[in-house]
């Protein structure tokens, strides 16, 4: 692991999926590693009540009905859409219950405006197809098909990113449960062995941009995954990615509690205002998810570890949440300068601690960037 730069998560916890499959005697479908109890456990952690000779870690942090429900889904013939906010942990959950079910989440398409049909479906080696001919062995499997051949998980990010064209070509896979090959004039259908699905994510902010027809919603079963707001719960999220970076970059550094207090009231605080917001121009750009908040932070520790004192500061902190957040000149920058005179400003004053300190970090960031 020390060799990847981000560990697919079969690999990150394969000692964890060991010991789990060596001691699950639960009935599983088809050729699944682990049983759905036990997936269920991988993903959200074990408690006293499992009785397990060893804790399991909690991996994603939300509603157990919603990983049970994408369970079940995986287990029938339809594929699974995670639908949802950008960062509440849709694609995290995909390649935990793809790594759960079959120890392999890489069979990944990413879909774009540039996805073509043959992403998701075959392409051809061309040299090989000058020297011999089309063939089986001079086919390219995308990650789907291959997915199909070897009965496992595949994925799809970013469903509605990708063209209709494309979008169209999986309901046939999805209905179907197999790919034909006409260049080929034997051997031309490949066909999906037990245990195939596909578990796909979309933006719930990308609605409208290539929406899904009927025909292909009706192939998938939705599972929307809501926006975190629940202040423990986002705090555990945070803290368990922080801890991760902290072990990947090999820092030993503390995060105090005060700040990482700090870090979730003003995210908070900005949700409340672009809630209560009249228009697109009165809000940050930013969706101001869990996954932001944790790139800010990231970014405080890097910088403080690396041009600081090895220590994370509420100054730090604020100039790392100003430069993350304000993307748009000068829109974003005034939302924010508003946001510290209205807001921080008071706080500071009457409650003191670290809020002084992140509004002089705050606007000194402001001044540098306006």
């Amino acid at each position: 692991m020390s060799d990847l730069l981000r560990a697919p998560a079969e690999i990150k916890y394969a000692e964890e999926l060991d010991w789990l499959e060596s001691v699950d005697d639960n009935p599983k479908p088809f050729s699944w590693r682990l049983s759905p109890k036990m997936i269920r456990l991988f993903i959200l952690g074990s408690e006293r009540a499992d009785g397990l000779d060893r804790e399991i870690s909690q991996k994603w942090f939300g509603d157990r009905s919603i990983v049970e429900r994408a369970i079940v889904t995986l287990a029938s013939d339809r594929g699974l859409l995670l639908i949802g906010d950008p960062g509440t942990g849709k694609s995290w959950l995909a390649e935990l219950l793809a790594a759960a079910v079959c120890r392999n989440s890489t069979l990944v398409v990413q879909g774009t405006a540039g996805t073509t049909e043959d992403h998701i479906k075959y392409s051809w080696n061309v040299s090989m197809v000058i020297a011999k001919g089309q063939s089986r062995e001079s086919m390219i499997p995308s990650p789907i098909m291959t997915a199909m051949e070897t009965g496992v998980i595949g994925r799809f990010e970013e469903l509605t990113r990708s063209t209709s064209d494309v979008q169209d070509a999986l309901i046939s896979i999805l209905s179907e449960k197999y790919i034909s090959v006409p260049e080929l004039d034997s051997d031309n259908i490949v066909f999906a062995k037990p245990g195939f699905s596909v578990i796909a994510t979309a933006n719930s902010r990308d609605r409208g941009v290539n929406d899904l027809s009927s025909a292909l919603k009706r192939r998938f079963n939705f599972v929307r995954i809501p926006v975190v707001t629940n202040k423990k719960s986002e705090a555990e999220i945070v803290r368990f990615r922080t801890e991760e970076l902290l072990r990947r970059h090999r820092i030993e550094l503390d995060v105090p509690p005060t700040l990482l207090d700090v870090l979730l009231q003003s995210f908070a605080d900005l949700r409340a205002s672009a809630a209560a917001a009249g228009s697109d121009d009165e809000k940050l750009e930013s969706a101001l998810s869990t996954a932001e908040q944790i790139g800010v932070l990231e970014d405080a520790i890097l910088h403080g570890n690396f041009f600081g004192e090895r220590t994370l500061t509420a100054r730090t902190l604020a100039s790392s949440l100003v430069g993350s957040l304000a993307r748009r000149e000068p829109e974003d920058l005034a939302i924010l300068n508003k946001y510290l005179h209205g807001v921080v400003e008071p706080r500071s004053k009457e409650e003191g601690g670290s809020w002084p300190e992140f509004l002089e970090g705050g606007r000194d960031t402001i001044a540098t960037l306006s």
